[in-house]
């Protein structure tokens, strides 16, 4: 008796489990057709997002600084570029994000291309005006290009192929440099994921089958090319440490995998999917840095 309580339990437990995931599949389905409800939903979470986000910004970030007058600044040869490398994966990604959910949506394609690709763009101009009123920093023209630069990358795939051949991803791995200034470089794991250059290594992923047409390599195996820098505690010329800095930039050769073209019927795996799709999958790599030297990665992340 027990054993057959046991198992109507496990089977109601099973149906359930399909039931949620069939609820869960058909809500991340998109829609074949304009649907007013979810594009709705979406524009205002976009907007409330957007605007909690700058406003939390300008109290938890910008308040701890002086405002000043409206001023521009040339922070082009900080960190080996690495920060601007930050502000065109940043742009791409919020592009995609912007896009994809209006496809969830049902919105023309063209609609995603105008409206939603742009998401990036906007909300980073919104943060570079922010920084212009700054005394701590101010408005930069080369940020303001690589957030032009990555949602171009994202709108200029989708008018000539109308697919993202080539992905811009992201790794990170933690470095010894990080200690030596915590305040600067972040203190732990969390912190360092975005502060520390030198840890951050940018991808441009390109599907291998998209330009190629054959098969014999799996529709889902990219070939990367990647840049890092090493070596660097500031990134600005007038700090006593940025003359001792042994930098150096490093260029990495890699395969890897899009995600987004693993076949499967279930769009809560696809969501997965598609969020995780902008890490680089961690394989062997090749490194040739700015010194001339060849190193070969085992294992690269």
């Amino acid at each position: 008796m027990r054993q057959a309580i046991t198992h109507i339990i496990f089977l109601l437990c099973v149906s359930g489990s399909f039931f949620a995931q069939s609820k869960i599949n058909q809500f991340l389905k998109p829609s074949d057709s304009l649907n007013k409800s979810r594009r709705n939903a979406v524009l205002i979470s976009e907007v409330s997002l957007a605007t909690t986000a700058l406003i939390g910004l300008d109290q938890l970030w910008y308040a701890d600084y002086p405002r000043s007058k409206f001023k521009t600044l040339d922070d082009s040869g900080e960190w080996l570029q690495m920060d601007k490398l930050g502000h065109v994966f940043s742009s791409y990604q919020l592009g995609r994000l912007g896009a994809n959910t209006l496809n969830w949506a049902g919105v023309s394609k063209k609609n995603q291309i105008i409206y939603g690709s742009t998401l990036g763009l906007g909300f980073l101009t919104a943060v570079e005006l922010m920084d212009g009123f700054s005394e701590e920093w101010g408005f930069s023209w080369t940020d303001m290009a690589a957030n032009t630069l990555g949602s171009g990358l994202f709108v200029g795939q989708e008018l000539l192929w109308q697919e993202q051949r080539i992905l811009l991803k992201y790794s990170f791995h933690q470095t010894r440099f990080a200690k030596q200034r915590p305040d600067k470089l972040g203190n732990g794991l969390s912190e360092e994921f975005l502060k520390d250059y030198n840890g951050q290594t940018y991808w441009l992923s390109a599907n291998i089958n998209s330009f190629l047409k054959t098969d014999y390599i799996p529709n889902w195996l990219n070939l990367a090319v990647g840049y890092g820098a090493d070596g660097m505690l500031t990134g600005e010329p007038n700090d006593p440490l940025f003359i001792n800095q042994n930098r150096t930039r490093q260029y990495y050769l890699s395969l890897d995998i899009d995600l987004s073209r693993i076949k499967t019927k279930s769009h809560f795996l696809k969501t997965i999917f598609d969020v995780l799709n902008v890490i680089k999958v961690p394989f062997p790599a090749v490194e040739l840095n700015s010194k001339g030297r060849l190193k070969m990665h085992y294992f690269y992340y």
